[in-house]
């Protein structure tokens, strides 16, 4: 099979100020590195204590909910960092993604899932949904995240399968898309009706304010204990996990609702230089037709869909990068569990 790609993509940034530079420090983790942003200010807490004496809280906190709530998007701004892709598209993240925030003697380790599964049976999905209940068995607590004002018969679902033994809190995402906020009442009773949360806190996790409210409301939860992760740590995932979600989002926001979500991004391989890294990728879909809507009239929507991940491949790493992108046909590459190993899926 001839793969397609448009010309490596490979003139850098110059004459920009710095970018928050990222490193891989050795912290012990779930994944294959912890990308974190290097800080040496001030004393460091050790033994499960802070310098004054305060006891260390630390736990595991688990986002779910239906697709397109927003959870990654929450996830990014409790981070303080894009750690996981957002986009419009339906089961947009599919691995278990776990961001860090240390905010005085409490951090968080929150893990972003993928929406519960329920409309296909693909091995796609059914992987999707073996995550999410994997998670569950782990955390803390639970942030169970609906539209503030809606609830479907798909949020149900969600509902139905979270762990009767653990805190769960309700997260009325989205709430600036509420106009008339006395009609939350009547659907907040309905809620409470539904399940016993512990907490109910409607945010907009595009603002600042309400980020920092919910990380007061969570901290009580978390247990006294030491921390996982070093105080700077952002994610557990690596910085090549981190380019392949840059690329596939770049992918779904560019080919809009016309490319289904059955596409994904393998990093095939990885050099550094220096400060120059040396990326080749290649875009997996289904169909003959769906690489002709990736690569677009003349290859200039892979080179876009290349030149704008290699803009912020850049930033998130502060130098340079030489990305290249193939497009190859994998024909039922969803439905099948040996193909989903192969590209990464737990």
């Amino acid at each position: 099979m001839t793969d397609n790609t448009t010309p490596p993509d490979d003139s850098a940034s110059e004459g920009k100020p710095p970018a928050t530079g990222y490193t891989l420090p050795p912290i012990p983790a779930a994944g294959s590195g912890a990308t974190s942003l290097s800080s040496d200010a001030g004393p460091k807490p050790s033994g499960g204590k802070m310098p004054d004496g305060t006891a260390q809280r630390c736990g595991l906190i688990a986002i779910v909910g239906r697709p397109n709530v927003g959870k990654s998007t929450l996830l990014n701004a409790l981070v303080g960092q894009k750690v996981s892709i957002t986009s419009n598209k339906a089961q947009t993240t599919r691995h278990r993604i776990t961001g860090v925030r240390t905010v005085e003697e409490a951090q968080f380790v929150f893990v972003d899932t993928p929406g519960f599964q329920t409309k296909h049976n693909a091995a796609l999905n059914r992987n999707l949904n073996r995550t999410v209940h994997g998670v569950l068995s782990d955390v803390d607590l639970v942030l169970f995240v609906v539209e503030a004002g809606r609830f479907g018969l798909d949020d149900a679902k969600v509902l139905s399968l979270l762990p009767e033994d653990k805190p769960v809190v309700l997260i009325a995402n989205k709430l600036d898309a509420v106009h008339r906020r006395a009609e939350l009442a009547p659907w907040l009773k309905s809620m409470q009706e539904r399940r016993n949360f512990s907490e109910f806190i409607p945010i907009s996790a595009k603002k600042q304010s309400d980020v920092q409210r919910l990380f007061k409301i969570l901290k009580p939860y978390l247990p006294e204990q030491e921390w996982f992760y070093d105080e700077d740590a952002l994610t557990d995932r690596s910085e090549k996990f981190l380019a392949s979600e840059i690329i596939r989002e770049k992918l779904f926001r560019l080919t809009g609702d016309e490319l289904p979500y059955t596409s994904t991004v393998v990093i095939d391989k990885w050099e550094d230089e220096g400060a120059l890294r040396r990326i080749s990728a290649s875009i997996v879909v289904e169909r003959d037709a769906h690489k002709g809507m990736v690569i677009g009239q003349g290859g200039e929507l892979l080179k876009r869909i290349g030149s704008e991940s290699r803009q912020e491949l850049e930033h998130l790493m502060e130098g340079r990068v030489f990305l290249e992108l193939w497009v190859k046909v994998r024909s039922g590459w969803a439905d099948s569990e040996e193909h989903l190993r192969s590209y990464g899926y737990e």
